[in-house]
């Protein structure tokens, strides 16, 4: 009978055949804990999913939105091939530190530029700049703001540009259409939006494992 026990064991099993023990990935959740940062990071199938698909889809440019401790950074930066680059933004100094001191160790600092700002200002100043479009966007930040993170990501991307949102069925209340909660509602602006957005083909999958129930939103830019 599945039940979060069985989601962890799972995850574990899939986690021992598929993704080798990795110094740099462990430091870096062991740092961010050590930190006392909030321990929401992905979980490392997720993170080995997100190295995945920026290596299919040939990222040379990776926006990220939402730093923390650097653990999806690093999964992405390493997917990067030569002369790519990635951006992640972090509102807190604090996290920021603790970041780039895990992409030092892990040995991807030199490809990844932390911004450190709240993450729609540096958006502004980015759009502003008229960057190269990006190749991949993964946002995962604070959730009452998923839909202008997602316009901007999208005023940046071009055709074929994979965007992707984390944590987007909030254990299950993302069909609560009553839900009185800011990051519920704020995900599901998003998706309501996207119900007849014509620049984007989308789709979202359910999630289970040590971090609970939820999901993931990709959406491919047409």
């Amino acid at each position: 009978m599945s039940s979060p026990l069985v989601w962890s064991a799972v995850e574990s099993f899939l986690v021992d055949h598929l993704i080798p023990r990795d110094d740099a990935m462990d430091h870096a959740l062991h740092e961010s804990e050590r930190a006392a940062l909030p321990a929401i990071s992905v979980a490392p199938p997720e993170g080995k999913f997100l190295h995945l698909l920026a290596r299919l889809c040939n990222a040379k440019r990776i926006l990220e939105i939402g730093t923390l401790g650097g653990y999806s950074t690093i999964w992405l930066a390493r997917a990067l091939p030569a002369g790519g680059r990635l951006i992640t933004l972090e509102i807190s100094e604090r996290h920021a530190e603790v970041a780039r001191a895990n992409l030092q160790h892990a040995g991807v600092s030199d490809v990844v530029d932390v911004i450190v700002a709240p993450a729609l200002d540096t958006l502004a100043w980015l759009k502003a700049d008229k960057p190269e479009p990006f190749d991949m966007v993964f946002i995962d930040a604070d959730k009452d703001n998923s839909l202008p993170y997602f316009e901007a990501a999208l005023s940046m991307s071009r055709c074929g540009t994979l965007i992707v949102v984390d944590n987007v069925v909030r254990r299950g209340e993302i069909a609560n259409v009553d839900a009185d909660n800011a990051s519920t509602q704020g995900v599901q602006r998003l998706l309501y939006s996207l119900k007849d957005d014509r620049r984007v083909d989308a789709t979202a999958l359910q999630t289970v494992g040590s971090k609970g129930y939820d999901g993931l939103l990709l959406a491919i830019v047409l």
